[in-house]
């Protein structure tokens, strides 16, 4: 990314108060990182290089090898850092973004946001003092380097795995993690609370918020600036600006342009720690004068920093009270640490911005060549960037759902689309490319997203609203007051519902069974399989008269036949369907947890027990017939499900209290998600954990049948 015209030069000349710590970069030396040859094997020098190109950039050659880090290898903590200089640190850089290529081939994770900020954490790293100084990173996306500087650079080959590191800030997992992070656009609300409780206990530490411009367009962001502003809080905010408001998979096309205006007013630059001090200086002179002074220098200030530069102009984050500094070349070490360094020491109290712009997937040239610059990969060759998928016979759930809400658009010009920065992940990159115009991305703003499609259900058009389950959670206000309260045929496709593997807790979607079917007038629905998606995707269509909703899962599908021309047929409403008949037990199960119930009736029948599986498809309305007929014709029913307690089996429960069926011999238990939160893993060992596979379905069926011990020996 070229920001020539934008990066702060901290000559003397130009600000005479920003000195530089260390020469210029026209006067360096030419480094070259080569290994010693007491420090490889055989004593030669190996072959991988990383050096300075004439150009004045690094150039790092990518093998399939261990990169050799020679200064990175000193480093166990940022206290290793202080002493380095500005050449130093430069290095130390190159070898870094190297260790995180190597790493993450390995592994798979968010590859490009981490090599976006390689330089920032660095420099942050040098300047403050972590864990006394609090660097909260907003989503997390991009914290790998700063994993690797706090002392866990030997566990990054665990990253994402059971029992390995997180693939986000995490606060039990180390003493640098400030907030535990996973969602977007909290980390200014979360920086502001930690520096008014550190002002209200008298500390002297920096909180530092990293949020990227993504991230700007959620009004929880604006909401803390404004209180920021209010509170006049001594507090740093870095804008890394990568100009990827929303995921680079946005579109099949690559990046969508950005959603709102916010990137238009990102061009100021103003770093003038005079002018700042003077600022301060003269607020508080004019607050003794009087109320009316006061105001008059702050409309003359406030016209001063809004006076256009480059024919723009910056007051956005000035109005709201925040101190803008920028633009600033976030790749630029030496002056990334002059201003962190002179921000640091500013005895003026006050919020401060810090607008640095970056590039996305910096240094790896097939990041920065990908249409999607490389944000979430699984295991890659380091050489090409070629990634290694898993080949399936089947497509994952996301692309069954796009393809079939196509199909209804096709045939139905009122359906649209909305997403929250999330075409790629939701798989709605598929319908923009088939209707540009009727497929709305609205920046990470879930709040937002479901008012907007309430709105345009007001006027007949019919909204699929595709959120991930946990992000959904959101914008509940919104779903409760503005679209069930009024009855709005707003349809919720949520992706990511149950158990997500590798993203952890943050990303699980265990709670919107509870929190959809609680609300009286929206109907919930679940299918068991990629076919019965595309069936209740057409019914959703077809339900104009209130809300509705239905999840499915993460990965792909099971391999159902799928209805003709992947066009689906409405359901018949509160109705589910018999899988397969038996005797004395019944599992009634919800949505995709139903396939874990099919091969537990395997398991079973393999021991002379023969049970009824039945596909509940509703949970609001519950198919009571159904229901009825379980609990009349076998001694136990077990409602299964891959969410939380208060969700279908409660509403099951419900339903055969209040009809006096549970006053009978029926024995019903409801198998659920633990009321715990799961670790990331792999999605076999989270559903073990769980307790929700085929044998913990089996095993259960066998205990209640009084065979204890045969239960307990399932293998």
């Amino acid at each position: 990314m070229a920001v020539s015209g934008f990066v702060i030069r901290t000559s003397p000349s130009i600000f005479p108060c920003l000195k530089p710590p260390s020469p210029s970069l026209g006067h360096r030396k030419q480094v070259c990182v080569r290994p010693c040859a007491a420090n490889t094997p055989n004593g030669d020098e190996g072959n991988k290089m990383v050096g300075k190109k004439k150009d004045g950039g690094w150039k790092i050659e990518f093998t399939g090898e261990k990169p050799l880090t020679p200064l990175l290898d000193t480093i166990n903590y940022p206290v290793h850092m202080k002493n380095l200089s500005n050449e130093d640190l430069e290095q130390l850089a190159a070898e870094l973004r190297a260790d995180i290529v190597s790493k993450v081939s390995k592994t798979g994770g968010h590859l490009s946001s981490s090599l976006g900020v390689v330089e920032l954490t660095v420099a942050l790293h040098h300047v403050f003092n972590t864990p006394d100084d609090k660097i909260i990173w907003d989503v997390g996306h991009q914290a790998y380097p700063h994993k690797i500087l706090t002392g866990r650079r030997s566990r990054m080959h665990t990253l994402r795995k059971t029992s390995g590191l997180a693939g986000f800030p995490k606060r039990e997992e180390s003493g640098h993690d400030a907030f535990g992070v996973g969602h977007s656009s909290t980390s200014i609300s979360a920086g502001l609370g930690m520096a008014v409780a550190r002002d209200l206990l008298g500390k002297a530490n920096n909180v530092i918020s990293v949020i990227g411009d993504g991230a700007m367009t959620a009004g929880q962001a604006y909401e803390a600036m404004n209180n920021a502003g209010y509170l006049d809080t001594n507090m740093i905010v870095i804008l890394n600006d990568n100009q990827q408001v929303s995921l680079p998979t946005a579109t099949l096309d690559g990046p969508a342009t950005p959603v709102g205006a916010l990137s238009k007013t990102l061009t100021k630059l103003q770093s003038s720690t005079k002018l700042r001090k003077l600022r301060e200086a003269a607020k508080s002179i004019t607050k003794q004068l009087g109320e009316q002074t006061h105001e008059v220098a702050a409309k003359v200030d406030g016209y001063t920093r809004g006076m256009p530069t480059n024919g723009r102009s910056c007051t956005l984050f000035e109005e709201l009270g925040l101190y803008y500094i920028g633009p600033v070349d976030g790749h630029n070490i030496e002056d990334l640490i002059t201003i962190f360094q002179k921000v640091k020491e500013t005895p003026a109290p006050g919020p401060v911005l810090i607008h640095i712009i970056t590039e996305k997937g910096k240094g790896y040239p097939p990041a920065e060549a990908a249409a999607d610059k490389m944000h979430g990969v699984v295991k890659f060759d380091p050489t090409t960037g070629q990634q290694f998928k898993s080949k399936s016979s089947t497509l994952p759930y996301t692309r069954y759902f796009a393809e079939s809400l196509i199909k209804e658009a096709e045939v139905d010009n009122k359906i649209v689309a909305i997403h929250a920065a999330m075409g790629g992940g939701t798989g709605l990159n598929f319908f923009q490319k088939r209707f540009p115009d009727r497929c709305f991305d609205v920046g990470i703003a879930e709040q937002h997203a479901v008012t907007f499609a309430a709105g345009l259900a007001t006027e007949g058009l019919k909204p699929f609203c595709a959120i991930y389950s946990s992000f959904l959670q959101r914008g509940y206000d919104q779903v409760v007051h503005d679209v069930d309260l009024q009855k709005l045929p707003v349809r919720f496709a949520m992706d990511r519902a149950g158990l997500v593997g590798a993203d952890g807790p943050t990303h699980c979607g265990a709670f919107d069974i509870t929190y959809m079917a609680c609300l009286p007038n929206m109907v919930v629905m679940a299918p068991s399989d990629e076919a019965e998606l595309m069936h209740m995707i057409a019914t959703a269509a077809a339900i104009d008269d209130r809300p509705s909703c239905f999840r499915f899962p993460r990965g792909n599908g099971v391999g159902a036949v799928l209805p003709p021309d992947n066009k689906g047929t409405p359901l018949e409403i509160g109705k589910g369907r018999i899988l397969m008949e038996g005797h004395t037990v019944a599992l009634l199960g919800y949505g995709s947890i139903v396939q874990n119930c099919v091969e537990a009736a395997s398991i079973l029948r393999s021991r002379n027990v023969f049970v009824t599986v039945a596909d509940a498809r509703f949970c609001k309305p519950l198919d009571t017939d159904l229901i009825r007929r379980l609990a009349k014709e076998h001694e136990i029913l077990i409602t299964v499900e891959e969410g939380s307690i208060g969700g279908f089996g409660s509403h099951v429960s419900h339903f055969l209290c209040l009809n006096g069926i549970l006053d009978g011999p029926l024995k019903l238990r409801a198998m659920v998600l633990p009321d715990r939160y799961i670790d990331h893993g792999s999605p076999e060992d989270q559903i073990q954990e769980a307790g929700l596979s085929s044998k913990h379905i089996s095993g259960t069926v066998l205990s209640l049948l009084g065979r204890q011990r045969e239960a307990l020996t399932l293998n």
